[in-house]
Formats: structure tokens, sequence, C-alpha cells
């Protein structure tokens, strides 16, 4: 399980536009559409693989890859997908960038979001901006993502725009910059990072995930609030206590 998790992360870093996941009898296999470039990328990073032509036309079958999903009142879907008239939708555009509300830690954050009050949010290392786009959707405001890296900035820019909602985004490392003193963070992140995060103290609430159930339900300096957990993954709403 551990190196089917680690093997997945790595795909998103590789191919956040989407890649394939197809169960074998023994194992499981990620397979991407690419060119040679992104070939080489995956060699790098697994050593050893295999590759296949395909015809033409790969390019625009990577969107059957990806899925609307439903989380409480919420459908995160893409540009090209229909919009049920009975959910409030965030239309997230894959881009460059992590984040389409597939993978079951952005699912389990919306879920904790959907029960805090509608307060001031920042989304640190926001990625496509799915979270705090969202969270704009479901009533917090103000709402502010921040990530490092410049083409998540871009994408999430975009995507709140899209979405016709007042995200303020900057490109922020949200370990050493000054960042909104918000009721509400949520990291989804790392666990290592969570706690980094933690560390500075900043924010009433903290809703954090980006690591697997195993994890301890603790952080230090806040109490433990609540938890939700799907597929091995974990997410957990905490308390600051200035412990």
């Amino acid at each position: 399980m551990a190196r089917v998790e680690e093997a997945r992360a790595q795909m998103i870093e590789l191919f956040p536009e989407g890649f394939e996941e197809i169960e074998r009898v023994d194992g499981v296999e990620l397979v991407a559409y690419t060119d040679p470039r992104g070939e080489e990328r995956v060699w790098a990073v697994f050593g050893r693989t295999s590759a296949t032509d395909v015809a033409d036309g790969w390019e625009e079958r990577w969107r059957d890859f990806h899925r609307p999903v439903r989380v409480g009142s919420l459908w995160i879907g893409q540009p090209w997908q229909e919009q049920p008239p009975d959910a409030i939708a965030v239309v997230i555009d894959p881009g460059r960038a992590f984040g389409t509300g597939a993978h079951p830690t952005t699912r389990l954050c919306l879920e904790l979001l959907e029960g805090l009050p509608r307060t001031g949010l920042v989304d640190l290392g926001c990625g496509s901006g799915v979270i705090s786009i969202a969270a704009a959707k479901l009533g917090f405001d103000p709402v502010f993502a921040a990530d490092a890296d410049v083409n998540a900035v871009a994408s999430a820019r975009e995507n709140a725009a899209a979405n016709d909602v007042s995200v303020s985004v900057s490109q922020a490392d949200a370990l050493t910059d000054d960042l909104p003193a918000t009721e509400v963070a949520v990291a989804n992140i790392t666990r290592e990072l969570v706690e980094a995060v933690a560390r500075r103290g900043r924010w009433p609430l903290l809703v954090a995930s980006g690591y697997l159930i195993h994890e301890a339900a603790a952080l230090a300096g806040h109490r433990h609030v609540a938890r939700r957990s799907e597929a091995g993954w974990a997410a957990d709403v905490f308390e600051r206590t200035g412990e």
C-alpha cells in the first residue's frame, strides 16, 4: 500500500494533468499518455518502465481520466463536463497544478470545511485552487490562497476567475512568508509540512491533510477536533490551544 501511494504521488508530480490507474492481479499499473520527454521523466523517477505507441489523438484523451466528484453540496468537475442543477458547481481546469478534487485528501478537506463556521480562510499550498474556490462558494470570506509554485498561482487565479469568486492568490512560502491571520487555515500538503505550519501558531482552526490514516491524530499546541478518512488517507481539524 505504501509503495503504491508513493508511486501515485510521484505520478501526480510528473503528470498533474492526469494519468490512468489500472488494477492488475499482481498489483497496480499507472499509465500516462505522454511524449518522449515525458517518457524520459518517468524513466528517471522509476527506472524500469514500458512504453507503447498509441493512435493519434492521445493528447485529448487524457480528459477521459477526469471524473466529476460530489462532496456534500459541492460538485467538482472540469470545464467540458455537464454541471448538475442541484449542486454548487466548482469547475477546475487541471492545467499544470495539482488538484482537481478527485484525490481523497481534497474531498476529505472539503467535507470537514462544510462543518465549520463561514469565516476567513487561507489555503496553504493551494495548487489549482480547488479548496479555496470551493470555500468561497460555501460562504467563507475573505478567502486567500498561497503556493510557492508559480504554475499553481497562475492556475489558481485562472480557476478563481472562471468560477467568478473572490479569492486572493499569492506566491508565498507557508513556512517563511507573512500570510493572512484568518480564523481557518487549510493545509493539504504533507505531514511534515503540516507540523511545521502548525508551529507557526497563526490560525485558530487548522484543517490538515496530505498524509495517511496511520499518522497520529495529534498536533503539538492543538486540540484534535475531528477526523475523516478515505482509501487510507486522513484529514483532521485541529484547534489551537497555545500550549
